[in-house]
């Protein structure tokens, strides 16, 4: 048996179209899972409800869920806008419990199957640059994938997190761009060297496949020691 082989399950991804999504899409095609993209660039906004209702009933059954798409709004508190942090937050953690509560019942009929959210090290952390709204919303999923951990146990639905530090995306172009704020990053990187978007895709094909069939409730760092300090 091939404990990371997805071969026979249904997987949806969000935001799967770049990045750390689309490096999961292609890792868990790979594997042998039918894939489906949640994404704006194929039409489907996650922050609606019944777009998400519409994006399931078409593709009829799920095994797995990826909650991957996010947003940031990175810039001091006293300058953040209440329209830009619940911009944020409706992404990164409201459309996480809904995509996950609409799932459920396709999980179920299934005889189980497995979540998992993209959390971060500022879910942990109070960060290197001001992000409030993001750190905020990514403490939330941390909480929330607990607490369905816990309440879906008996449906045989595991649901985890995966942590990662900075990972080179459009989300953290200013960061990478600005020699001065990398320098920053990794003098808070123990290993020397920041995660690409395999090394995260790695890990979430890990806490979905039957390898880690006894791994529920847990956020899982990818994050070079980050947290470690």
């Amino acid at each position: 048996m091939n404990l990371f082989e997805l071969k026979g399950k249904t997987a949806v991804v969000t935001g799967g179209a770049r990045g750390i999504g689309a490096a999961t899409v292609k890792l868990f095609r790979e594997a042998g899972a039918r894939v489906e993209v949640l994404d704006l660039e194929t039409g489907c906004d996650v922050t609606d409800e019944q777009a998400v209702r519409g994006a399931y009933a078409r593709i009829g059954e799920i095994d797995l869920l990826v909650n991957n798409a996010g947003r940031a709004a990175r810039k001091p508190a006293v300058e953040l806008s209440l329209e830009e942090w619940n911009q944020v937050v409706a992404l990164n953690l409201t459309a996480t419990f809904v995509c996950s509560r609409l799932a459920h019942p396709y999980m179920k009929q299934r005889a189980g199957g497995a979540i998992v959210n993209l959390a971060s090290i500022m879910g942990f952390s109070g960060g290197l640059f001001p992000n409030a709204s993001y750190q905020a919303s990514k403490g939330g999923v941390v909480n929330l994938t607990r607490a369905l951990a816990l309440e879906w146990a008996a449906d045989n639905i595991r649901v985890n997190a995966v942590a990662p530090t900075y990972v080179r995306t459009g989300l953290t172009a200013p960061i990478f761009s600005n020699p001065e704020v990398l320098k920053i990053v990794m003098s808070h990187t123990p290993l020397g060297r920041l995660p690409e978007v395999d090394d995260i895709a790695a890990a979430i094909l890990y806490l979905c496949s039957p390898a880690a069939r006894c791994v529920t409730g847990i956020t899982l760092p990818v994050d070079s020691g980050y947290l470690a300090r």
